[in-house]
């Protein structure tokens, strides 16, 4: 790393609690001098949920927030929310520092590898965007590859309730779907601590959203300034 490295301040933006330590796990294994801000609305998730609320409200929230990680001398933002994805395109459009979606640089990785490709996820809300993303990111590099997701709701609801070993354990078992794929994607950052479970489970490729993001950050901002 860089001496450049200790100056560069990374704003996280989440709609969830449990997104906050598996990011900060990610930093401190791959890019410890990098100091994090999180900001946290816990209300955009419920608001996306509840149907009540219309998306371009929604989408001026998301704005707002990254102003504001801006306003704090952010080098670079990154949300850690899987299901605001046209919403964080146009905060990338409006700001003139890197924003990260949380799986632009997961699906990289993964369209990088080929052949069939699932994912995990934990969040329903956050599939339908998160499958357009990646089928537009393979379109876009003339990929052809076969994506299957899963959902496993249960897992988000333990977390919830602070219980990781059940999170993991329900993870690991809805996994066997995926037996003989070659690569496995975690959508949701919380979704990352069973990384390993997954990894046992399957012997092949997993990634995950966190990791993958701050890499892909680093190798944005590091040595700059």
């Amino acid at each position: 790393m860089s001496s450049a490295d200790t100056a560069t301040r990374i704003v996280l933006i989440h709609a969830t609690a449990v997104s906050i330590a598996p990011i900060r796990a990610a930093f401190e294994a791959q890019w410890p001098e990098a100091e994090t801000v999180n900001l946290l609305d816990d209300s955009l998730s419920r608001d996306l949920n509840s149907g009540t609320v219309e998306y371009h409200e929604i989408e001026e929230r998301i704005l707002q927030l990254a102003v504001y990680g801006e306003k704090l001398g952010a080098g670079g933002i990154l949300f850690s929310c899987s299901a605001f994805g046209t919403a964080i395109d146009n905060a990338k459009r409006r700001l003139p520092i890197p924003v990260l979606k949380p799986n632009e640089a997961m699906f990289e990785e993964a369209l990088g590898r080929g052949g069939k490709i699932g994912m995990i996820a934990t969040f329903k809300p956050s599939i339908p965007s998160m499958e357009q993303e990646f089928h537009a990111l393979a379109e876009e590099r003339g990929t052809s590859v076969s994506l299957e997701s899963i959902l496993v709701e249960e897992a988000m609801s333990a977390l919830g309730r602070g219980e990781l070993e059940t999170h993991n354990r329900l993870i690991r078992e809805a996994c066997t779907v995926f037996a003989g794929y070659e690569t496995v994607m975690l959508a949701q950052f919380s979704a990352s601590q069973a990384a390993a479970d997954v990894e046992a489970e399957l012997g092949c490729m997993v990634l995950t959203s966190p990791h993958s993001a701050v890499k892909k950050l680093h190798g944005l901002l590091a040595g700059r300034g």
